[in-house]
């Protein structure tokens, strides 16, 4: 009921939309000035604490998802919310919708005699593996028995976390190798149309610059082939190439590419982000500096602001871990006193970050 009801009065709201569209322009001048006084005065008691804080219905917040693709403005007649609360919208809407399409696949679920079973002889037999207690189980005959990696979900004490010799011994590996590496990572972005676009990303690790971006609906393994070819010409490949265990870098497609241009891969642990820090962190970053503000309307609106930003990134954006420089090597300027010089700044992203320069 509450889904039909948030329906209906989302067509008030554009069945309102429309009779306004036929308003001669007069009419919808002295509109918007009654609206607006009544509006200020609602503001005002408001900030007084004398009115309660309103509270946007399913409608309203699916309308405002609408009027922020389709009004430029829309940032500047938002009154009862902030901007960000939008776009979080949008991604509550999207959540969801995938979740009522969504519908469970894979194995079935284990029944309860099996998952005691398991557990049972594990208990009685700490050191097998998942393997080896299949493989016992399927010795006596029993019908359907589960396959080692569905049993090892039933057995989470199997799994140790890294001894601190591991954990030193990566990260020596990534300071020592710094100028030759790099690594490349997936993250997902959801469109107004509820559908998730991919985007790719190389990073190189010693200068923190993003080599090649990529978006795609489809991340096939051809397509991530071409992306490695555009971040790799004239033979400027690195030495190793660290990435997760994602099935498309995992192929054999990806892993006889990277062979035969004499990159070596280095695929992560699995489950374990934090070998991957410097990738893993860049796609924070574009998430907490882009993506909370940005609604793709497809594939080409987000490749073109991600292109925007990423030259921002890579040119302008300085960085603790290289010592607060740019990826990219900024021009060198001679010392002058504030009261002597002038900055020109150029707008990104609409207004969302400016870069600047001295010109005297």
């Amino acid at each position: 009921m509450d889904f039909i009801h948030s329906i209906l009065s989302l067509l008030a709201y554009l069945f309102q939309f429309i009779k306004l569209h036929f308003k001669s322009t007069h009419n919808l001048r002295l509109e918007n000035i009654a609206l607006k006084s009544q509006l200020s005065i609602y503001n005002h008691h408001y900030q007084k604490n004398q009115l309660p804080k309103p509270r946007p219905n399913q409608a309203f917040r699916q309308l405002w998802v609408i009027l922020s693709k389709i009004h430029s403005g829309w940032k500047d007649a938002l009154i009862i919310v902030k901007p960000e609360t939008v776009i979080k919208w949008h991604r509550t809407a999207f959540k969801r919708f995938w979740k009522r399409k969504s519908q469970k696949t894979g194995r079935p679920t284990l029944s309860k005699e099996w998952i005691s079973t398991i557990k049972k002889v594990h208990k009685e037999n700490s050191l097998h593996s998942p393997e080896k207690i299949h493989d016992r189980l399927a010795l006596l005959g029993l019908k359907n028995v589960p396959a080692p990696n569905t049993i090892a979900k039933y057995l989470p004490n199997i799994r140790k976390t890294p001894t601190k010799k591991q954990i030193d011994s990566w990260k020596s590996f990534i300071h020592n190798h710094l100028s030759e590496t790099w690594a490349m990572d997936f993250l997902t972005v959801p469109t107004i149309k509820m559908e998730i676009l991919y985007v790719f990303v190389i990073i190189h690790h010693e200068t923190r610059k993003i080599i090649q971006f990529g978006v795609t609906k489809n991340p096939n393994s051809s397509w991530v082939k071409q992306q490695l070819r555009n971040a790799t010409p004239y033979g400027q490949t690195p030495k190793y190439l660290i990435h997760d265990n994602d099935p498309v870098f995992r192929s054999r497609d990806i892993q006889d590419f990277l062979k035969s241009s004499g990159i070596q891969s280095k695929p992560t642990s699995y489950r374990s982000p934090w070998q991957n820090a410097y990738v893993e962190r860049v796609n924070g970053t574009l998430r907490r500096e882009v993506l909370d503000y940005l609604i793709p309307l497809h594939e080409t609106h987000l490749e073109k602001k991600l292109a925007e930003y990423i030259n921002y990134y890579n040119n302008d954006r300085t960085h603790q871990g290289i010592n607060y420089k740019t990826p990219i090597p900024s021009p060198t300027y001679i010392p002058m006193k504030i009261e002597e010089s002038k900055l020109k700044e150029t707008p990104i992203l609409g207004g969302l970050y400016h870069t600047y320069k001295r010109v005297s």
